[in-house]
């Protein structure tokens, strides 16, 4: 293969895996809650195979899907998006990362507030846009850094543009990184900006994300060190804590970054072009937005033949997520434990059904197979079943 498009939809699940419970996840099903709306409309993703994936009963199934199909199982103990894509990209994690629903203990906060200077507020599992409206108005008074966490690894700081500025923001996420090592090793460190005023306070898209880096070699390493390109389009950069990538460019939202995809489709290249579609998860997932999650892959739907028709004769593109997070589960607003689909489309791609996969490293296998080029990792290629 010349070109391979790797299309991650931020946790769109298909139902719940069985240690989903472990989790604190029962009877979740990310796709099952999106077809409740009367907002999905998804022809292409269904002729492709996404109704004929083992253990999806809410679509219908197709004589002769488009691509191949297959559900894929996380070995990795987690259901968080590092670990999602670095097992996507070929490492497992054997140990879940921390996660602080007491909130940060003082070895962590204490030298954080003496390397910037600055106090705390919130400091305990929140909703991004609650802790804002909470916490704003001190914020801005004080100066104060709102710090919270979730249910997943992450350190999150947010803080009012007029009060402190971007560079400044990432500066401080760059100090939390460099504390938040070992068993503090969270992760994510996140700035999370945000504007406005009392009362009306609104995330920004100057989001940033400062990953742990990963345990192992990726398949990101792996196509860089063979000269191959390795593009991260999205959050894809940041997970990765910027290995193994040899260009990157973020999205402003899934219409950004499904134009950057399309534009990449138009470019000659030889590798990967890695995306992560972030919206399906932070806008509408964690949000129980059900109605909003189903206009998402709406869209994600309609441009996908025109984005197939850029495909040459040595391109293929695959479709999967990294976790899920059912906007129709009100127990928590958190990521679900549920397996993931893979869609395989390209002009020399064989329909058939790949079964029910043992890991996401299956992909990184397949990708490495496919481009020829050496990985360590406990993935299996499907590769010739599917060329």
């Amino acid at each position: 293969m010349k070109r391979i498009f790797l299309i991650v939809l931020d946790s769109f699940g298909i139902g719940a895996m069985p240690d989903s419970e472990r989790f604190g996840d029962v009877g979740v099903n990310t796709l099952r809650s999106c077809t409740k709306s009367e907002y999905l409309n998804i022809p292409n993703l269904i002729n492709a195979g996404l109704g004929n994936i083992d253990g999806v009963d809410c679509l219908p199934k197709v004589d002769a899907p488009t691509g191949a199909y297959a559900r894929l199982s996380e070995k990795s103990m987690g259901k968080d998006t590092t670990i999602g894509h670095w097992e996507i990209a070929g490492v497992v994690s054997d140990h879940p990362l921390p996660t602080y629903p007491e909130g940060f203990p003082e070895e962590v906060l204490e030298p954080f507030r003496a390397a910037t200077g600055r106090g705390i507020l919130a400091n305990a599992p929140w909703s991004g846009t609650e802790v804002i409206n909470v916490f704003g108005d001190e914020h801005v008074r004080t100066g104060d850094l709102i710090v919270y966490t979730s249910a997943d690894s992450v350190f999150q700081i947010a803080a009012h543009e007029d009060v402190v500025p971007l560079e400044q923001l990432y500066e401080y996420c760059r100090i939390a990184r460099k504390i938040l090592q070992g068993k503090h090793g969270a992760g994510r460190v996140i700035a999370r900006p945000f504007v406005g005023t009392s009362g009306a306070y609104k995330r920004t898209s100057n989001r940033h994300d400062y990953s742990l880096e990963p345990p192992a070699a990726t398949l990101l390493d792996a196509l860089k060190a063979s000269g191959k390109a390795s593009i991260a389009v999205g959050k894809i950069y940041d997970i990765f804590a910027g290995i193994g990538t040899t260009e990157h460019v973020y999205n402003k939202s899934n219409a950004d970054g499904l134009n950057h995809t399309m534009d990449y489709a138009t470019q000659d290249f030889e590798g990967l072009c890695f995306v992560n579609l972030v919206d399906f998860d932070m806008l509408f997932g964690h949000r129980r937005d059900i109605d909003g999650y189903a206009k998402a892959l709406t869209e994600f739907d309609a441009w996908l033949p025109d984005f197939l028709a850029q495909l040459g004769e040595e391109d293929l593109v695959m479709i999967t997520a990294d976790h899920g997070c059912d906007p129709g589960y009100t127990a928590t607003t958190d990521h679900t434990r549920e397996y993931v689909p893979l869609l395989v489309l390209g002009k020399q791609v064989r329909p058939v059904n790949l079964g029910t996969r043992q890991s996401f490293a299956d992909i990184a296998a397949t990708v490495a197979q496919l481009m020829e080029v050496s990985l360590d990792t406990s993935g299996e290629s499907f590769a010739d079943q599917i060329l």
